[in-house]
């Protein structure tokens, strides 16, 4: 009978640590204090159900308590099912800017759908769980960091649009300035990365709390070219849903368009709140 491997875990309050082959590896974890030793399929079993699970809690928390206070932020509901809240306005509150049907197919059928997906991604998770069957449970993970980053980035779209013109003030312009050296120059950054972005996705711009600086970043679909750590705090969907019955193929004008009804205290909001996750 082949011998088991065996991997011993650590877990605290927010990190988990796991020795194998004398290597350390680590993650975000909210078991407390404790120690167990198990084979590396129950590893394997503990590790997957994290990812699908404790990360959806992780950032339920977040957004809920820590991050700007609006319904739109309240991404799971209490039994930690993903949930499409209702829009902070009515669907004709951005015109003439975007067309209320946009609004209504790009909330109900696109950020909808998303929410939708990632239920039924989690779903799937735990039933491979369930069946100890994880051969499918690579695909179903890919989907679910597919479908919550749309929740995720859509619920924070929404919210940061408003009906008339705004402009950064206090705390959020001095780190604009900072980081950009002006705030036209930051702007002119975001604009270019979201009208020239390669197929779908969202220019953003963002908070790193390890540089301590905001940053603007050109994600892909809603997942990718990220980085580790940011925490997005103004983000424009170049998806084409997003502008297609209103501005067709000029996407260039859309973002213009965008950018004069930017809720900027929403953004410097947010931004408060990403300070006070990060300190």
């Amino acid at each position: 009978m082949r011998e088991k491997e065996y991997t011993k875990v650590y877990h605290w309050k927010y990190l988990m640590l796991y020795f194998k082959n004398k290597r350390v590896y680590w993650m975000a974890h909210l078991k407390p204090p404790a120690w167990n030793l198990m084979d590396r399929s129950e590893f394997i079993q503990s590790a997957a159900l994290w990812t699908a699970g404790s990360v959806s809690s992780i950032n339920a928390t977040s957004f809920n308590q820590n991050l700007v206070s609006n319904d739109m932020d309240k991404l799971v509901d209490a039994q930690g099912n993903y949930v499409l809240q209702s829009l902070p306005y009515q669907e004709s509150f951005l015109e003439p800017y975007m067309d209320a049907e946009t609004v209504h197919l790009h909330y109900t059928f696109h950020h909808g759908g998303a929410v939708k997906g990632a239920n039924k991604d989690l779903q799937m998770i735990k039933k491979a769980l369930d069946e100890n069957n994880l051969e499918t449970v690579d695909y179903w993970t890919k989907k679910l960091t597919l479908h919550f980053s749309s929740h995720i980035l859509h619920s924070i779209f929404w919210t940061n649009l408003t009906n008339k013109k705004l402009s950064p003030t206090g705390d959020l312009l001095a780190r604009i300035e900072k980081s950009f050296g002006s705030l036209d120059r930051m702007l002119a950054l975001l604009a270019e990365t979201s009208k020239n972005l390669d197929g779908n996705g969202w220019g953003i711009l963002a908070y790193q709390p390890y540089s301590n600086s905001l940053v603007v970043l050109q994600c892909e679909n809603h997942e990718k070219l990220t980085q580790w750590g940011c925490i997005p705090l103004l983000v424009i969907d170049v998806w084409e849903h997003a502008y297609y019955l209103k501005y067709k193929n000029k996407r260039a004008d859309f973002v213009d368009t965008m950018f004069q009804i930017i809720d900027w205290d929403n953004v410097a909001q947010r931004l408060s709140s990403a300070l006070k996750l990060t300190r």
